[in-house]
């Protein structure tokens, strides 16, 4: 094993009507993974996607069997898709990233590096290539909303940019299917005492599809879920 390398890598990402994208983050996944990984595989969860997102996986697979697709029948949202994506990795380090092509992968190495030090490397992002309320909600809602209800203070909670070893995924039940189940993720890694490093990561502005994540209904059922939550944790 190359010690600069990691000795296994799963790198995953949830997908939905990313027919625009999919191709190219596919392709720097897969570039990326050789670079930082002695062994890796690529795991695409399609979230109902009602495009050729699913089609451009399965042509791409031909040219590389470690790329796997996992469908979801229906659109199931993206904590469902996290879920989803997190327990088909089979392999040591487990990479979480988004398929929009909103961040990129040439900043992984640091996330490796970082890893000598650390079971779990959360990325933040330096600017947030979104629209305002989206920055709004993220940046001031959000951080204030996880401090009370789980004293949570990590600076961006949602970046999508996430490396950690398969044991903290293993040590983590996830209860929530939501845009919450990240912050669940994190709260719970922290609490069973994890090393966790925050990395800043550049964000790109997204250039095809739409987004689904600004979503008021997205977010209601994220504040419903964030209650419940609250509720069991403070029950262990």
């Amino acid at each position: 094993m190359n010690k600069d390398k990691l000795s296994s890598l799963s790198i995953f990402f949830p997908a939905y009507n990313e027919e625009g994208n999919i191709a190219t983050t596919l392709i720097d996944a897969r570039n990326a993974a050789v670079e930082v990984a002695d062994t890796y595989e690529i795991v695409v969860v399609d979230d109902g996607s009602t495009d050729r997102t699913a089609e451009v996986v399965k042509e791409l697979q031909k040219f590389d069997s470690n790329i796997h697709l996992v469908s979801h029948k229906t659109n199931r949202g993206y904590g469902a898709s996290v879920k989803t994506g997190l327990k088909a990795c089979k392999m040591d380090w487990i990479f979480f990233t988004d398929s929009d092509g909103q961040f990129h992968y040439d900043e992984l190495h640091k996330f490796v590096t970082a890893s000598r030090k650390a079971d779990l490397i959360i990325g933040y992002r330096k600017k947030r290539m979104d629209p305002f309320h989206r920055v709004f909600v993220a940046q001031v809602l959000l951080k204030v909303w996880n401090f009370f209800l789980f004293g949570l203070t990590v600076r961006d909670v949602d970046c999508a940019y996430k490396l950690f070893t398969k044991e903290v995924r293993d040590s983590i039940k996830l209860e929530t299917e939501s845009a919450i189940t990240v912050t669940e993720f994190i709260v719970k890694a922290k609490s069973k005492g994890f090393k966790i490093v925050e990395l800043p990561v550049t964000h790109y502005s997204r250039k095809f599809g739409h987004q689904t994540g600004g979503n008021w209904r997205v977010i209601a059922r994220a504040a419903r879920e964030s209650f419940v939550l609250r509720e069991k944790i403070n029950h262990v």
